[in-house]
């Protein structure tokens, strides 16, 4: 493609890349954003937005109610003999398919005069974009962050994650985590008559349906609900990179690093990363982006540290749920830590 010209180019359309186009464009920059799918783009994952997620998405005019969501008001683990929940301190959270999460914010993309430019390759569009600032919304595999030297990482890891949804009314208003040895199962309400499964492991041959045996009181709720969607699959990556900006280019969502799944933060993080760019942008000053991101992804990439520490250490995690459902406090304030409000200290009783 040739003549691609505006303020900034963001290439990769999906939910990074359309939240930071928005708030770009809300700063009075042209926008242009490439990609090589259609909308609405789908991808496997748990589908829940923590309550920093909406309150990131309404600063741009993104606003997720119950005509397109399912509203839940905190999580809960399951596992080992152990049961434990716990709200969130504030806010609520959302379960939204991904292909409508998608849609709104290409609605709302193509409503503040984003130029999108679905369907196009980006194979050599760094030989004929004139763009002033180059974003990278290319996802976990980003030919941009190898293209601008930017792929050198200080830590890494990844796992599997596999997701199907089920016609069926929500038994819940939290997300259950289910945790097994080596894997976890999401339990994310979508819609009043559905849920969505996720799979988190280590094996690539693992299935939703083979890790539903593990927990038979789950597998009799799914009993005879009907698929409402195909299995789809990806992988999970753990990833700090040293650096997301090179000059006139910065990376954002999970082209920039990302955190395991299993935080449940990465869209969170996407959208707050789109706030805390435009910002950058907005006062030329990248060096100020890179800052703000690493300061974004500090939280998230610890609790994916010590929520994968529990997946490997079988011991340590009977000890962790036990402990919480004797004390369900203590996993309250885990949960204020991780949905953005800080607690003080952990309580004891």
């Amino acid at each position: 493609m040739a003549g691609v010209k505006s303020d900034v180019l963001i290439v990769g359309g999906g939910p990074a890349g359309l939240a930071a186009a928005i708030a770009v464009r809300l700063r009075g920059f042209t926008v242009t954003v490439a990609d090589t799918a259609r909308p609405p783009i789908d991808k496997a994952c748990g589908e829940g937005l923590l309550p920093a997620a909406p309150a990131a998405l309404a600063q741009i005019g993104v606003r997720i109610t119950t005509d397109h969501a399912f509203a839940f008001r905190g999580i809960r683990f399951v596992g080992d003999g152990a049961s434990v929940e716990a709200d969130f301190p504030s806010g609520t959270g959302w379960g939204i398919r991904r292909t409508k999460l998608h849609q709104l914010l290409s609605d709302r993309a193509n409503e503040v005069g984003v130029r999108m430019l679905w369907g196009t390759s980006t194979h050599r569009l760094e030989d004929v974009a004139t763009s002033h600032w180059i974003i990278g919304a290319d996802g976990q595999n980003s030919r941009l962050r190898r293209l601008y030297g930017l792929d050198a990482a200080s830590k890494e890891s990844a796992r599997f994650g596999f997701r199907r949804h089920y016609q069926i009314a929500p038994w819940t208003d939290c997300v259950e985590v289910y945790w097994a040895s080596k894997f976890q199962i999401y339990v994310t309400p979508v819609a009043p008559n559905e849920v969505g499964i996720a799979l988190l492991t280590r094996d690539r041959r693992q299935r939703v349906e083979q890790a539903l045996a593990t927990f038979p009181q789950l597998q009799r709720r799914l009993a005879g609900a009907p698929f409402s969607s195909v299995e789809r699959g990806a992988v999970t990556v753990s990833r700090k990179l040293r650096r997301v900006v090179n000059g006139r280019t910065a990376l954002i969502g999970d082209a920039s690093g990302s955190a395991d799944a299993i935080t449940g933060e990465g869209l969170s993080l996407a959208f707050r990363q789109a706030n805390a760019l435009a910002g950058a942008l907005a006062a030329g000053n990248l060096e100020a982006y890179q800052a703000a991101h690493r300061r974004l992804a500090r939280k998230p990439l610890f609790m994916a540290d010590f929520m994968l520490l529990l997946d490997r250490s079988p011991g340590l995690r009977r000890q962790t749920l036990r402990a919480m459902s004797s004390k369900p406090a203590i996993f309250g304030s885990l949960l204020a830590l991780h949905a953005g409000r800080p607690a003080l200290a952990f309580a004891t009783s």
